[in-house]
């Protein structure tokens, strides 16, 4: 993979425990770089198995200049293709999602099954073999109901790993037999990277998150102890200690499990108690929906939080799920796409109110937005130079920047 040397030099400078050289955030060779040896090469979240519950559903992501097809055929297996014409190039699907009986190009009506097979392309003659001309294929995975896709020929094959492990803490919330409530998307003025970077951690969650700190115990995610609180984040501790005995005796995966910079395919889960209620993530920490997911009966089972490299990250309640992928557009522009889940047979209106399903993640997805595009502009300042993570608060801030520059390093060697 050809890099210049500044490249080369930023990769081989960056300082452990610091953030990255303003480059990282702004240059077009680096996103172009990202692009085709993260985005290229990884697996990347792209949806959930409710986008396309019956045969012929479909819905199209792009990453980068690539389009991909993602699909449901006719024995309910998920495919996944270059959503380009093999005739001329055209692009098959337009559309971010619909339904189909078979992929038809509207230029030429070149036409593939929904196994990618071309079985009709008119004037091309006697000698024309179509066996030859199928989509080509991207590899597709499931986690529990979570859709990965990977572009490269070969895929890392550690995701097996991840698939495993996280179907034992995913797999009883059953989000295969949920629907998609609710679905936002927001364009941020900002780099992909300070997206996750603001996500991996919530040293800013008590001054920026009023409505998400109502369910959110601040000490969940790193704190550093001092007299003044060594009282409240033991309390915390010992919460969590007895909330995970009791979720994991009623067969809920509950302890911490960090894969995030130690592994290609990148992950982390733990479950965590929520306060006041201790149901949901919701304004007032109740469920939001009243058909609970799954098999369960309880409502308090806390919040089962997934994140993975290099673009996602879920939270898992009794009640509902919400999903967060994170696809770049360009060096300072990226889409979030927010997607919340509920009982496939939860009734709107009855069961649920999208307002209060959706009222803290979207008061905090707007919050986010604002801090990732304040950072924006803030490494774009001839002033900027890399500061210190801190060790208590940012450590899986660190985790992310180590894994993204190590897999970077691993592409240009």
């Amino acid at each position: 993979m050809k890099v210049s040397n500044e490249v080369r030099e930023l990769l081989a400078a960056r300082r452990p425990g610091h953030s990255l050289d303003a480059q990282f955030y702004a240059s077009q060779e680096i996103f172009d770089l990202d692009m085709e040896a993260i985005f290229g090469r990884h697996w990347i979240y792209v949806g959930v198995e409710p986008d396309i519950p019956e045969p012929g559903d479909y819905f199209t992501v792009k990453l980068g200049r690539a389009s991909v097809v993602v699909l449901r055929n006719d024995d309910m297996e998920l495919r996944a293709f270059h959503n380009v014409c093999r005739h001329r190039g055209a692009q098959l699907c337009n559309a971010h999602k619909g339904s189909v009986g078979n992929l038809v190009c509207p230029y030429h009506q070149w036409t593939y099954d929904l196994s990618g097979k071309l079985i009709y392309a008119e004037h091309m003659g006697d000698d024309f073999d179509p066996s030859g001309r199928g989509l080509k294929r991207v590899h597709v995975e499931s986690v529990a109901g979570l859709i990965f896709v990977c572009l490269a020929e070969n895929p890392p094959e550690d995701f097996s790993g991840m698939r495993e492990t996280m179907a034992r803490y995913i797999g009883p919330h059953q989000l295969a037999d949920c629907k998609i409530a609710v679905q936002d998307e927001i364009v941020e003025a900002g780099n992909w990277k300070l997206v996750m970077e603001n996500n991996r951690e919530c040293y800013h969650c008590v001054s920026n998150h009023p409505e998400l700190t109502i369910s959110l115990y601040e000490y969940g995610f790193g704190y550093q102890p001092s007299p003044s609180n060594i009282e409240q984040v033991q309390a915390f501790r010992d919460l969590t200690e007895r909330e995970h005995a009791r979720w994991e005796a009623a067969g809920l995966k509950s302890a911490e499990i960090d894969e995030l910079d130690s592994c290609v395919t990148g992950f982390r889960a733990k479950r965590l108690p929520l306060d006041k209620a201790g149901e949901s993530q919701t304004m007032d920490a109740k469920v939001a929906c009243q058909k609970l997911l799954g098999n369960f009966a309880e409502r308090n089972l806390g919040g089962l939080s997934f994140w993975t490299q290099p673009n996602s990250w879920h939270h898992f309640m009794s009640d509902h799920i919400v999903t967060f992928t994170v696809l770049p557009i360009g060096p300072e522009q990226t889409l979030v796409r927010t997607k919340w889940l509920v009982h496939k047979d939860a009734v709107e209106g009855r069961d649920y109110d999208p307002a209060k399903l959706t009222a803290v993640w979207r008061a905090t997805n707007q919050q986010d937005r604002e801090l990732v595009e304040m950072s924006q502009r803030g490494v774009a300042d001839p002033a900027y130079e890399p500061g210190p993570y801190s060790p208590y608060t940012e450590e899986l801030v660190e985790k992310f920047a180590n894994w993204y520059v190590g897999r970077l390093k691993a592409a240009v060697e």
